[in-house]
């Protein structure tokens, strides 16, 4: 017996669970299950498998292969089983190993030989690679004690350790680029010309000394709601964290500087902000520093302003007005303040920004 369920993805699209139970004398022998980005291929698949299944000696040999499907099988079973929400990134990461020839391998033979050819065909940077291990890693780890699978997490570990020692796989380069005031002015000035030539733009003069006064990342001034909003502080909701972003709710404490420009916006919308995706920031501002000649499309990535950089610059700020660490994680939202020690490299002492005409946006 066949069914098709459509469920809701972290990322908003709808993924169709496709499966199918074989019983005999009342009682299940056999169960299957795949995830597909498309009703028709879900259904076409359980018509046909079922078929195949219906045929002399089909059923024996899928019970025989039940505890060593492919590790696209693996892949599908912990995204459909999860009860935490999979971020966007990660789900893209795992149809991409899934739909390769990695993911057609039984569990058996993911061995770290078949690791790490497969790592080593990835045209990206060494730091992606690594993040493709990592988010496999996952699904190693809980395949054998949860499913009996045949996947070996000694053997990721050992590929992990062989591609980091070739430089294959590596961390990613912490930036240390931050904007100057000359440069934030251009910025500031650009989209002031912006805004008085078409009603409706991005309020980028208002997202721009927001995301340095309250240090707050692109995805996550993009749907601040106003019911998160509190005096003295604001509620953001899956806060990005290397063990988990779903349900991750933090509160942040805002600074004066931060709250002033969020009162100073009207509260015509669910979001503090006009509504914008986190992607039409980031292009906006992207498209300005290349206009305005901040970057060039010759200049190295790590000398190219981003807008990332903006909660760099906030960060370093609060230290060099001689916050502790633990203040400053407080506005931060930093659950470590190992990770905060990167900020407190002082340029220099005091409010870079006690002057800057711009500290309440347009």
């Amino acid at each position: 017996m066949g069914s098709v369920i459509g469920r809701k993805r972290a990322d908003g699209t709808i993924a169709y669970l496709a499966k199918i139970a074989i019983m005999r004398e009342g009682v299940v022998v056999l169960r299957e299950s795949r995830t597909f980005d498309r009703k028709p291929a879900a259904k076409a698949w359980v018509d046909g498998r079922e078929k195949d299944l219906a045929k002399p000696g089909a059923l024996d040999r899928a019970k025989a292969d039940k505890n060593d499907p492919p590790l696209s099988a693996a892949i599908d079973r912990y995204i459909d089983e999860s009860e935490k929400a999979i971020g966007k990134t990660k789900a893209q990461v795992l149809r991409t190993i899934k739909n390769s020839p990695l993911g057609a391998k039984k569990c058996s033979a993911v061995d770290a030989e078949a690791l790490c050819s497969y790592v080593k065909t990835l045209d990206t940077a060494p730091s992606t690679r690594g993040n493709y291990l990592s988010h496999l890693a996952s699904i190693f780890t809980i395949a054998r004690p949860m499913w009996k699978y045949p996947l070996d997490r000694q053997a990721m570990d050992d590929a992990q350790v062989v591609l980091r020692k070739m430089g294959i796989i590596a961390k990613s380069d912490e930036r240390d680029r931050r904007p100057t005031l000359d440069e934030l002015d251009k910025l500031m000035e650009h989209f002031g010309v912006i805004a008085k030539r078409r009603a409706g733009s991005i309020p980028m003069q208002k997202i721009i000394p927001f995301a340095i006064f309250s240090t707050r990342r692109q995805d996550e001034i993009s749907r601040i709601e106003w019911k998160d909003k509190e005096v003295g502080r604001v509620m953001v909701r899956d806060m990005k964290h290397p063990g988990e972003k779903a349900g991750n709710d933090t509160w942040c404490d805002l600074v004066p500087e931060a709250e002033q420009i969020v009162e100073s916006m009207p509260r015509t919308g669910p979001t503090i902000f006009f509504p914008a995706s986190a992607g039409a920031i980031s292009a906006a501002f992207t498209r300005a520093c290349l206009l305005l000649g901040i970057n060039t499309e010759e200049m190295p990535d790590a000398e190219r302003l981003h807008f990332h950089d903006l909660r760099h610059e906030g960060i370093s700020r609060l230290f060099e007005m001689g916050w502790t660490i633990p203040k400053a994680a407080s506005v931060s939202g930093h659950r470590s303040w190992q990770s905060l020690k990167r900020y407190s490299h002082l340029r220099q002492t005091g409010d870079k920004f006690a002057n800057w005409k711009w500290k309440e946006g347009s």
